[in-house]
């Protein structure tokens, strides 16, 4: 991910969150070095994005989305699975993520991977409401 994705990525965001972060966020996230991905097809339609904060021998990921057009056809599990490869070279051996209860997909793949999960209460901004977060810890 470049500066140049930026215009893209916030537009992917915005369609599939009702909260997205903003250009700021993701500006942010360069400017501070994490490790920023994006992917995109033959014809150069951004598919996803990932953002990790790399630290000692852990990773966080900070957000892994797939454009609306795509998800569903396995894309995101896929780049999770290339996010731990890339984490673990990188010396993680742990990968931190917070997932949306009600993101059932997100939370099945992160699931397989063998993670061990905790919740804790409204910390992710919800329409009118709070919604809690599934924090969870895969072993890489």
């Amino acid at each position: 991910m470049s500066a140049a994705d930026l215009d893209d990525v916030v537009h992917v965001e915005a369609g599939i969150y009702p909260f997205p972060w903003t250009h700021g966020n993701f500006a942010d996230s360069l400017r501070s070095g994490y490790s920023c991905w994006v992917l995109r097809d033959g014809a150069g339609a951004l598919q996803t994005y990932a953002i990790v904060m790399l630290a000692l021998d852990e990773a966080h990921l900070l957000n892994l989305s797939v454009a609306r057009e795509f998800q569903g056809s396995g894309l995101g599990w896929r780049t999770l699975e290339w996010v731990a490869q890339v984490s673990r070279g990188h010396g993680a051996r742990t990968m931190l993520l917070e997932v949306r209860p009600s993101n059932p997909s997100r939370y099945a793949s992160t699931s397989a991977m063998g993670s061990s999960a905790s919740v804790y209460a409204a910390v992710l901004p919800g329409h009118r409401w709070r919604e809690d977060a599934i924090v969870m810890r895969v072993t890489l």
